[in-house]
Formats: C-alpha cells, sequence, structure tokens
C-alpha cells in the first residue's frame, strides 16, 4: 500500500491527484477513496496542515492544490481492519516482513500452527517538490502511530547519496525492525536494514526514480479486538533525479 501522486514534482497552483494503490513490488491496483476507513488524509507544507478532499468511492482518492513552495508532504492513516489467515501463509508472511519475534512467541504459546488472526492499519506518506527547495525544508513528522521520516531532503540529494529514514512508534524510536527500500525500474532489488537503537535506517539511493520505502511493526492484539496480533504499517514514497 503507498501513495502515489499524479505527479512528484508540481507548480505553485497546479492541482495534483492523490492516488492510493496496494499491490506487490510497486505494481498496484486503485485503492478508490472510502471515508469510512480513513482515520486522517492530510498534507503538510509551508503554509501549514490540511485536509486531503475527495469524493467517496473516487480514484484517485483525494485532491490537492499546490499552495506553497518546498516539500509538500501528503499523509494517509488508516483505521484498522482485521485479516485471517492460514498458519501457513501467516508465517510465510512473517518471515517476509522481517517477523521473527512474533514466529517466536508463537511457537512459545504452541500457536504455531493455528490461523493468525490479525487486525492492521496503514500510515503512508508520500513526499512531492513543489518550486525552489529552501534550507531546512525538509520531510517532518505528522503524529501517526508508525511513521517513517526521512531525515535528507531526498529533492536536495542525488543519485548515489545515503538518505536517513527514521522509524517511530507513538512517537518513539522503533529499534531492531526491518526497513526495506527499493525503487520502482527494479523493485525486485531490495534494500534492507535493522534500524539502530534510535530507530534509523540509512540507504544508499543508486538509482533514479521513484522509491518506497516501508516497515511493519507487530504487538498483541488488545482484549476484545478478537484478534491476536496488531500490525502497524509504515511507507513511504518519493521520486530521486540522476
Amino acid at each position: 500500500f503507498w501513495i502515489e501522486p499524479t505527479g512528484f514534482v508540481a507548480d505553485l497552483g497546479r492541482v495534483v491527484g492523490v492516488k492510493l494503490r496496494v499491490g506487490e513490488e510497486f505494481r498496484g491496483d486503485p485503492v478508490p477513496r472510502s471515508e469510512a476507513m480513513i482515520g486522517d488524509f492530510v498534507v503538510v507544507d509551508a503554509g501549514g496542515r490540511r485536509q486531503v478532499v475527495g469524493r467517496d468511492g473516487s480514484d484517485p482518492a483525494g485532491m490537492l492544490r499546490v499552495t506553497s513552495p518546498g516539500l509538500v508532504v501528503i499523509g494517509y492513516r488508516s483505521r484498522p481492519a482485521p485479516v485471517t489467515l492460514p498458519a501457513d501463509k501467516f508465517t510465510q508472511y512473517l518471515k517476509e516482513e522481517g517477523l521473527e519475534s512474533v514466529i517466536a512467541a508463537r511457537a512459545r504459546s504452541l500457536a504455531s500452527q493455528r490461523e493468525g488472526r490479525e487486525i492492521f492499519s496503514r500510515a503512508a506518506k508520500s513526499l512531492m517538490r513543489s518550486g525552489a527547495i529552501t534550507p531546512g525544508s525538509g520531510d517532518r513528522a505528522l503524529g501517526f502511530p508508525i511513521e517513517l521520516v526521512a531525515e535528507r531532503n531526498p529533492y536536495q540529494m542525488r543519485q548515489g547519496d545515503a538518505l536517513p529514514v527514521r522509524l517511530t512508534f507513538k512517537d518513539a524510536p522503533l529499534a531492531g525492525t526491518l526497513v526495506v527500500a527499493y525503487n520502482q525500474r527494479s523493485p525486485y532489488r531490495k534494500l534492507r536494514a535493522r534500524s539502530d537503537r534510535d530507530g534509523r535506517a540509512t540507504f544508499t539511493l543508486d538509482e533514479p526514480g521513484a522509491w518506497l520505502v516501508k516497515a511493519v511493526h507487530m504487538v498483541p492484539a488488545p482484549a476484545g479486538s478478537n484478534a491476536d496480533w496488531e500490525s502497524f504499517w509504515a511507507w513511504l514514497t518519493f521520486e530521486m533525479r540522476a
């Protein structure tokens, strides 16, 4: 799941479509706007924070007008939703997302052969540029439960530069989590790193084009949720110039 604006670079005054996509390897299907699933859908720029507007059921899921120069941060947070997977598929998914601690916890509780009952929520961000990027113009935290924040402005970087990203969970650094980055042109070549004690992972962006960074964190589900686990997903998209 990710945000894909109709353009990562937009002139002042331009109306930009904010597309939500779900799929694999940075190739996805449209996710129409669902007011029932939106926890927050915002855009933040030098002029402040405002809601991304749209019509229920529409694709793109939102529209925004670029009103300030610099970096434009778009954020989408979903409400929790349930999913249940057979035991083998749930274990495979945990392996793919680097959630070995959950595999171990299921083994300790003799639940490895039970279906995986989960509630999940999404926190996606996208970085756009409008006009000149001024010093100090960068990504910022939106207050989502889980969040990836780029600690360098990717629109002030060149191909081959290193981008540190910081992963937080409930406003605290999230350590030891698998963070994955890949380019839309070569999505099968994934860059992987575990976040350090400060929640930071660093990637060398060696290819121009659109990039996606993602991470997932899983905790025991709250009582009364009819689930065993709760997962929090974070995504960040932006474009890298050559």
